[in-house]
């Protein structure tokens, strides 16, 4: 039986402290298993999924031996989206906060490259971002990695399925041989097999169970003809009726098909997929987590890296090719001790797909008739929220609080009928109580915000 208290760890007395402040005591596994491997300086292999505290383990081993005084760039991330990496990079500034002065820097596409190069000139000691934008800052010379000594590749499997091989062959190639080379992927396929073998040490391999607690998520699987796939989805929404469900699909046309399939039929969906320009997905994604969304449709490669809490439930429209996949689409509802559900629809065509997960779950799938699925009477399925979109964001020096008064001073709207705020570079995001949302955009329009009228929609 390994330890699993962090203070069984050859760590600062720093980093303890600030790690119990955080919370953490009890390692999960996958950082009871890895972090004895890092903290030796060893290369490894970790297969775990998102939401494993893969996060921290890395995070920890990447901080231990980074020195304060030297400002060059000591530890590279890199991930396959913009918000994993912001993600990854706010988890290791809580991590950080023990220590003197570190910085960490994201660098990332769909934003502009100038500020880069001006915060890359100040120095820091970690660098979180995606590869391609993380290569042309290698080409143009305005980062440099000769004093790097921990290179961690996050989510790497989807890099991979994204296309990235190259860019992350050609990164690694402008980094010193004598590094710890950390690979973090959620499924272990060939294409891992050979980065690992071109640019790893001997690497360790650990691997956390990846398979779920049946006490937290109910799986439901329905057999159905490939031309009842759309109405079935209705079907399950309007049944079970939950507040916020990923609806996963193969295609980008998958996606779109869906969505215009619940829009037809007064659900609100919107889609997630990797033609979206930056500024629609940070909306997307802001209303979707703030309730004012009920249902999201993304494929695999889009949805990764999503940090969404409190999901209702899964839909796997179409079932995954991979059953580890599966495990992963899954694992995204039931987490942080609430109940999930996952529902499947399962056409004949795949159902060597459903042998495959059956066989990897080591215990009889849950069938269910469609037949059994009956609509509950009531509104249609309309989330409780909706959200205001305000011309005005982080650029313009707009605050949180600014737009919470706005909207709640001088007997305004009660702050309890205000929901999660999102501040972006050029635009901010609030969700509002549906009941509240007329008189509560009404009051932004006529009102200020920092002293300044802003345009104000509703979306």
């Amino acid at each position: 039986m390994t330890n699993t208290a962090f203070s069984s760890l050859p760590l600062s007395a720093a980093m303890l402290a600030n790690l119990e402040s955080l919370g953490y005591t009890e390692m999960t596994p996958i950082q009871a298993q890895s972090l004895p491997v890092m903290l030796k300086g060893m290369d490894l292999i970790a297969q775990a999924k998102t939401g494993s505290g893969k996060t921290a383990a890395f995070g920890v081993g990447l901080l231990n031996p980074l020195n304060p005084r030297y400002f060059g760039c000591q530890a590279l991330v890199m991930c396959p989206t913009r918000e994993l990496a912001d993600q990854v990079a706010k988890e290791i500034r809580r991590l950080a906060r023990g220590a003197d002065n570190i910085k960490v820097l994201t660098l990332c596409g769909g934003v502009p490259f100038g500020p880069q190069i001006g915060s890359l000139e100040h120095g820091a000691q970690i660098i979180v971002g995606t590869p391609g934008r993380i290569q042309q800052h290698l080409a143009k010379g305005t980062l440099k990695l000769d004093g790097l000594n921990t290179l961690v590749l996050d989510e790497a499997d989807r890099m991979l399925d994204m296309g990235f091989y190259d860019s992350i062959a050609d990164i690694i190639g402008q980094t010193p041989s004598k590094r710890q080379t950390l690979l973090f992927s959620a499924t272990y396929p060939s294409s891992i097999k050979q980065l690992s073998a071109a640019f790893m040490r001997n690497p360790q391999q650990v691997k956390a169970e990846a398979m779920h607690d049946d006490a937290q998520i109910e799986q439901r699987f329905y057999e159905i003809a490939p031309e009842e796939r759309m109405d079935a989805v209705v079907k399950l929404l309007a049944s079970f009726r939950p507040e916020s469900c990923v609806a996963f699909c193969f295609t980008k046309q998958q996606c779109q098909e869906v969505v215009d399939h619940l829009s037809a039929n007064g659900i609100s969906a919107a889609a997630l997929n990797g033609d979206l320009e930056q500024r629609d997905r940070d909306q997307v994604l802001a209303m979707f987590a703030n309730r004012s969304l009920s249902v999201l449709v993304a494929t695999d490669v889009a949805a990764r890296g999503l940090d969404i809490d409190a999901l209702d439930m899964v839909i796997n429209v179409e079932l995954a090719r991979d059953s580890e996949i599966h495990i992963h689409r899954v694992g995204r509802t039931g987490r942080a001790g609430e109940k999930g559900m996952a529902m499947s629809l399962v056409a004949p065509a795949e159902g060597h797909r459903a042998q495959a997960i059956e066989t990897l779950q080591k215990s009889p799938l849950n069938w269910h008739p469609l037949s059994s699925l009956k609509t509950k009477a009531g509104e249609p399925l309309q989330p409780p929220m909706i959200t205001l979109c305000i011309s005005g964001g982080r650029k313009d020096k707009v605050r949180p609080g600014d737009i919470l008064g706005a909207l709640t001073g001088d007997a305004g709207i009660p702050g309890s009928q205000v929901g999660k705020i999102a501040i972006f570079d050029f635009q901010a995001y609030v969700a509002v109580e549906r009941s509240m949302a007329q008189q509560a955009l009404k009051r932004l329009s006529e009102g200020k915000i920092k002293g300044r009228t802003l345009r104000v929609r509703s979306l």
